[in-house]
């Protein structure tokens, strides 16, 4: 055999060899294979109270929805604590959004829903990496908005998918909603003696954050790293569970948008003893439904209505001019003790680190019949306001009403409230969210009431599609880098980003969200939002 023969012989025996070793390899890898497929597939399911659940991957991270929190709010439950949920048996889907509760959908609502609406509603939704880590993940809790009437965790901007990706555990929830959501009935008081009635939306908030600490470290979560956020009336809970007693311990940090705080617009309602009482109001409300007297048998009959005839036609829209609906919170030591600002300035609420702020074009409740009228509001301030809302008198009485209301009712509150609490000791950094959509730039001058949320969820594809622009992502990626890094220190400092600064009232500096990106400033708008303070605090708000 000459040389290049016997080359080629040894060339077949080694790769006959090569071949023979891969196939003994392959036998031998294969159960390590199917091993750690097993062990990528096995987080898809996960043990929560009730039983099993399996959710599945989406763009890159494993979503769980649907998990029932809580048992179904019908039938003799309609009006009642939250109460534990029914086990099931075998393994439970989790990859679809269980129905939005109860309520009659506005059609202007920034946030539509995509799911149908029903009762039965009480159900969680969780987010995680699809990575497992050795420690467990900053978890933070989502509460939507939507004025206590309307809303629901299904909209496309409060999806979870980013936080996921950016290593936090990401939950929403479902809360009861309108008459369904906030009701007192003498019957019911009598009942229940003793226990929490009327603000049944934040027992729900309640049950579900006590589900998160129980549940979360089945999905990577720390239980002991927990961040509540929302906005508008998920502001107003995230006010409320830092006040309620029943919430302590629940969360360890808190971001508060546009959350209101004074009890300037819609004051708490006592539970009863007068004639506006939530007891009062809700009788008021059984006979424009047809139901007479406030006795058990009046209750039941109420719990018998078929659910739309409950909701009456209430939404965002009407809630105003609803004379039957109990519009107010109900005073309540465990569960709304009264207005923010007065209880954190007495030394109430959990002693935790905040994040608040509110947008540079609020929502207003503020009218006036003329200009004379609206300075007159101001009483000894009315020269002092005009000279700050309308120094040139070039401004409509509807513009001016616009942005005083939307100072008094939510960003100076705000301010008030991040006083009060670095006063004290706490951790707090406030913001003013003032960016606008490329888009919507020729059209629109301050950034909308719940504009930020699809930037803090880096959600601005779906809610701007096609007309998200890279500005537009750049803020998404900025604001919502903020919002993590809060979530995982207590402290809002992405590398990259500028130094957003501590709150103190002798500097009053804030970061400003605006066109240029975020601005750490001195507040540009301290001048209006003293003349508020001092309105407020004439009026004891």
């Amino acid at each position: 055999m000459d040389v290049r023969a016997a080359r080629a012989a040894l060339r077949v025996t080694a790769l006959r060899a090569f071949g023979a070793g891969l196939a003994c390899l392959a036998l031998v890898l294969l159960p390590a294979v199917r091993a750690r497929a097993r062990t990528a597939a096995e987080p898809l399911d996960v043990r929560v109270d009730g039983g099993t659940v399996r959710g599945g991957v989406e763009r890159g991270v494993i979503a769980f929805k649907g998990i029932p929190y809580a048992a179904p709010p019908v039938g003799v439950l309609r009006w009642a604590p939250p109460q534990p949920v029914k086990p099931w048996t075998g393994v439970r889907p989790a990859r679809h959004f269980a129905p939005d509760c109860e309520q009659l959908p506005w059609p202007g609502d920034a946030a539509p829903l995509r799911v149908a609406f029903k009762e039965d509603c009480l159900y969680i939704n969780v987010w995680r990496p699809r990575a497992r880590s050795a420690r467990g993940l900053p978890v933070m809790v989502w509460i939507y908005g939507g004025g206590f009437v309307d809303g629901g965790t299904s909209p496309a901007v409060y999806d979870g998918t980013e936080f996921a990706r950016d290593g936090v555990v990401l939950v929403s929830f479902n809360y009861r909603l309108g008459n369904f959501g906030l009701f007192a009935f003498p019957a019911l008081s009598r009942q229940s003696p003793g226990g929490p009635l009327g603000d049944y939306f934040f027992m729900d908030q309640i049950a579900a954050l006590q589900w998160v600490r129980r549940n979360v470290a089945s999905f990577g979560g720390d239980p002991q790293n927990v961040t509540i956020f929302g906005e508008s009336a998920g502001g107003m809970s995230v006010n409320a569970l830092l006040m309620s007693p029943l919430a302590r311990g629940l969360f360890a940090r808190a971001i508060i948008e546009s959350g209101a705080g004074r009890d300037n617009v819609n004051p708490p309602k006592p539970l009863s003893g007068t004639a506006d009482s939530a007891e009062a109001m809700g009788v008021r409300l059984a006979r424009h439904l047809g139901v007479q007297g406030d006795g058990p048998e009046a209750l039941a009959e109420l719990r018998a209505l078929p659910a739309a005839k409950v909701i009456d036609g209430l939404n965002l829209g009407t809630m105003d001019d609803d004379h039957t609906y109990t519009g107010s919170l109900v005073l309540d030591d465990r569960l709304y003790p009264g207005a923010p600002t007065k209880i954190y300035a007495a030394g109430g609420g959990a002693r935790v680190p905040v994040m608040i702020g509110a947008n540079t074009d609020e929502i207003s409740r503020l009218k006036a019949p003329s200009f004379a009228a609206l300075w007159s509001t101001f009483g000894a301030d009315s020269a002092a306001a005009r000279a700050a809302y309308d120094p040139d008198g070039r401004r409509t009485l509807q513009e001016v009403c616009d942005t005083a209301g939307g100072d008094q009712w939510m960003v100076e509150p705000a301010r008030a409230i991040a006083r009060t609490l670095s006063a004290r000791g706490q951790r707090v950094y406030e913001y003013r969210f003032g960016y606008v959509a490329t888009s919507l730039r020729n059209t629109q001058h301050g950034a909308a009431h719940a504009s930020e949320i699809p930037f803090v969820f880096d959600t601005v594809v779906a809610h701007y599609g096609k007309k998200t622009s890279g500005a537009d992502e750049a803020m998404a990626r900025a604001m919502h880098a903020y919002w993590v890094a809060f979530a995982r220190t207590g402290r809002p400092d992405p590398r990259g980003e500028p130094a957003w600064p501590e709150y103190h009232a002798s500097t009053d500096q804030l970061m400003s969200f605006t066109d240029r990106g975020p601005v750490p400033e001195a507040d540009p708008w301290k001048r209006r939002l003293d003349i508020s303070e001092r309105v407020a605090q004439r009026a004891g708000h």
